[in-house]
């Protein structure tokens, strides 16, 4: 039965060949499972396999959904140190297929969707969180104006823009008030750090499940998911990974707090920090308190979001309502971590 998210075969199949360089049909298309904004398939064609992304169909917000922004970032960054899929055409006519779509290479890796590592030895989890930690300051470390990406952020002091930006998103799909909360948008108001000219392509969601390594070693093969990506801080990215060390086990969006990381053979937080740092040239960071704080902040005001649209039934799955119910306990870190300094 045809459904909003069924591919015209016959349409994108004329379209590939004609402008994809040794594309040869037929194809099929088959939808991954999983929450992705952006509907994504895998094709397999007569030339090999191939992943495409598209906007979903329908009306959407003006700003989301941007796959023409991913695709550009990550056609920019081929010619660099970060691991991005060979992107193949970008398809701005509607008519294809109902929505803008780009097409990459498929890649044959695997996804750890457990910060943990179950499954591997300590010695195997030490080399994937370097590895990791290795993308991260090669991506900070990308010359911008070189990758043709000058203009793909607005300047001026990044994190005033998005305090600004999810507050107010934030009060828009309040439910209730959240007192640590509150509190911590005045103290980040308050605190927030002179800008320090720092620009970096941000990845805007840089986690170990937002990555494909290889089978069978811990070298990164691509970095994935680069919707929420923006020109913007460094310190914002390694402070939301960091955040995921203080997140609990046992929540909604499981981090790695309580666990024995040492014994796993996942580094700390100072040592992943510190591993950064001199990867990428810098004798400390100052002011780290407010970037963790900021990043709780951040993904609370998100998933303030996400609970807003299920309890209004436009995300109305168990999941969302378990994301969304985080948003408040998150909060509560946030402001601990401030009260304390640590």
């Amino acid at each position: 039965m045809a459904n909003e998210f069924e591919l015209d075969i016959v349409s994108l199949t004329a379209y590939l060949e004609a402008n994809v360089d040794g594309f040869k049909g037929p194809l099929s298309a088959e939808k991954f499972a999983g929450g992705q904004s952006n509907p994504t398939y895998l094709i397999e064609a007569a030339s090999g396999k191939y992943v495409l992304r598209r906007k979903p169909p329908g009306e959407l917000l003006k700003s989301a959904h941007a796959v023409d922004r991913e695709f550009r970032v990550m056609h920019a960054l081929a010619s660099t140190d970060v691991p991005v899929p060979k992107m193949r055409v970008l398809c701005d006519d509607d008519s294809v297929i109902g929505s803008m779509f780009y097409l990459m290479d498929f890649l044959d890796g695997r996804i750890m969707w457990d910060a943990a590592l179950p499954g591997q030895t300590p010695a195997e989890r030490t080399a994937i969180y370097d590895a990791m930690n290795k993308v991260l300051a090669d991506l900070h470390s990308v010359d911008i104006e070189k990758a043709g990406l000058s203009d793909y952020g607005k300047p001026g002091n990044y994190f005033e823009r998005q305090l600004s930006r999810w507050t107010t998103q934030y009060r828009a799909s309040e439910t209730e008030t959240v007192p640590s909360m509150e509190k911590m948008m005045v103290w980040l108001s308050d605190n927030l750090p002179a800008d320090d000219g720092l620009v970096c392509i941000n990845h805007g969601d840089f986690r170990l499940d937002n990555m494909m390594f290889a089978h069978d070693s811990s070298e990164v093969l691509a970095l994935l998911d680069w919707e929420l990506s923006t020109l913007g801080h460094p310190y914002a990215d390694l402070a939301y990974q960091c955040m995921q060390l203080r997140i609990p086990s046992d929540a909604a969006i499981p981090g790695l707090g309580g666990v024995d990381r040492e014994l796993l053979g996942i580094p700390s937080e100072k040592a992943y920090v510190q591993q950064y740092c001199q990867r990428r040239g810098i004798a400390e960071i100052d002011n780290w308190v407010f970037y963790l704080a900021f990043s709780f902040f951040r993904l609370s005001a998100i998933l303030q979001g996400v609970y807003k649209r299920a309890l209004d039934g436009n995300a109305s799955s168990k999941k969302a309502m378990d994301y969304g119910a985080l948003a408040a306990p998150l909060a509560d870190l946030g402001w601990a971590l401030i009260e304390t300094g640590e």
